[in-house]
């Protein structure tokens, strides 16, 4: 009598028991586990999705939090950003109404590199919550530091793949339009046109590093293997 195989969700359960196992002894490489390889076979099945959201969900966060100690609530970490949102409206404020030019244009420029940074991760919590998506922490990472939002991977799971796509999109459509924001304020200012040019600059550098860069390792990325998923469902 032939043996029977498993089948592929107790292949998957096999597999996530052991890599949650890994995890809690200490080893939070999730890629060297073999994790990323499992989240991608779930993704292409809403059946396999509703099995092990929880489970998926469970060992992510565990190894991120394992591997990131800078990180607070999300709570708190949305309000120091919406305080760099206030304090980009206030240096528009100051560049309207200041009688220096060279302080004017300082500070529309601020206001512009302020609400790049600050505009990035709510946009990503704001379309998040409105199509199911949470999210645990926030942390500071890269070079130069910048602030990041880490999705709650269960409910990343269940939303729509086309959701988590638009998702990951927000951030990235966000920090390319503060400077241009930041730039509608200078006709009027009294300001230099070196500040209109630096924010100009500055805008469409982040749009030339998201079209070489964003595309193969960040929110882009992710954007289209998100839409990718969406497509292979339908």
């Amino acid at each position: 009598m032939a043996e029977a195989r498993p089948t592929n969700g107790e292949d998957l359960g096999a597999g996530l028991a052991r890599i949650e196992a890994a995890v809690a002894a200490g080893n939070a490489d999730l890629k060297e586990l073999g994790f990323w390889r499992s989240v991608a076979k779930i993704k292409a099945d809403r059946a396999l999705v509703e099995r092990w959201a929880e489970t998926v969900g469970r060992i992510d966060t565990a190894a991120f939090r394992s591997g990131v100690r800078l990180r607070v609530p999300v709570w708190a970490g949305n309000l120091l950003l919406a305080v760099g949102m206030a304090a980009g409206g206030l240096a528009v404020a100051v560049g309207r109404s200041a009688s220096r030019p060279l302080i004017a244009g300082v500070a529309l420029v601020f206001t512009g590199a302020a609400w790049s940074v600050a505009f990035h991760c709510p946009a990503h919590w704001l379309v998040g919550r409105l199509t199911g998506i949470g999210f645990t922490d926030y942390f500071v990472a890269g070079l130069p530091p910048r602030p990041g939002l880490k999705t709650d991977y269960a409910t990343y799971l269940r939303a729509d793949p086309n959701a988590r796509a638009w998702m990951h999109a927000s951030g990235a459509i966000a920090s390319k339009v503060a400077p241009f924001l930041a730039l509608a304020a200078w006709p009027g200012s009294g300001a230099p046109v070196w500040s209109a040019w630096a924010l100009l600059g500055l805008g469409i550098f982040q749009i030339f590093t998201d079209v070489v860069f964003s595309v193969r390792s960040s929110d882009w990325k992710r954007f289209f293997r998100e839409k990718a998923i969406a497509r292979a469902l339908r």
